[in-house]
Parts: C-alpha cells; sequence; structure tokens
C-alpha cells in the first residue's frame, strides 16, 4: 500500500482504508450501539433490559420479563428510530428481545 505521490502510506491511514475495504468499520459502528443503549432508549426500558451484542445489523437485548418482553417488541420500530437516529454507518436493522437468563 503505498500512496502515489508521497511515497508509503501513513500507517494510521493504511490502518483506516484496510477497515473500510474488509467491513470491519461497519461492524465496529453497528457495535457501539451497545455501550449507549441506556442513554438512547430512556431509564425506564434500560432498567429491565440489558443490551448483548450486535450481528449484522440485528442487536440482541436481554430483557427481565415476559411482560416486558412483549411491550418491547411493539415498541420495536420506535427504538430502532431512537438507536439510529444521527447515526450514518452502522444501523441497527432489527432487535432481538430474548428472555435474560441472569
Amino acid at each position: 500500500m503505498s500512496h502515489p505521490k508521497n511515497g508509503p502510506m501513513p500507517l494510521g491511514q493504511a490502518l483506516a482504508r484496510f477497515l473500510e475495504r474488509s467491513g470491519i468499520a461497519e461492524r465496529i459502528e453497528e457495535a457501539a450501539i451497545v455501550p449507549e443503549w441506556d442513554e438512547r432508549v430512556g431509564p425506564a426500558i434500560a432498567e429491565v433490559t440489558r443490551p448483548l451484542r450486535t450481528s449484522r445489523g440485528t442487536l440482541f437485548v436481554a430483557v427481565r420479563s415476559s411482560a416486558w418482553l412483549m411491550e418491547l417488541k411493539m415498541m420495536e420500530g420506535e427504538i430502532l428510530r431512537r438507536l439510529n437516529e444521527g447515526r450514518e454507518r452502522g444501523r441497527i436493522e432489527r432487535i432481538r428481545f430474548l428472555m435474560d437468563e441472569e
């Protein structure tokens, strides 16, 4: 990987280009939603949920009770809107709500 005019490309630039081309950059952006969960969904939902991981546009979220699980499934569209607000890359396409085993 050399830079046409200036010789070798700086390592940071080469790494950024690799991450972009490999799709890793998109997955990193997608996974960044996990630590943002509480802030984006608000305290009431954050109190009864635990974001687990992301995979190919799907966010997996553990839910404390079956009543909340049903309620959150009905709210999925609104939650997706909140999660994706202001995000150009790494958008979440769907949420899988699962009963929390802890």
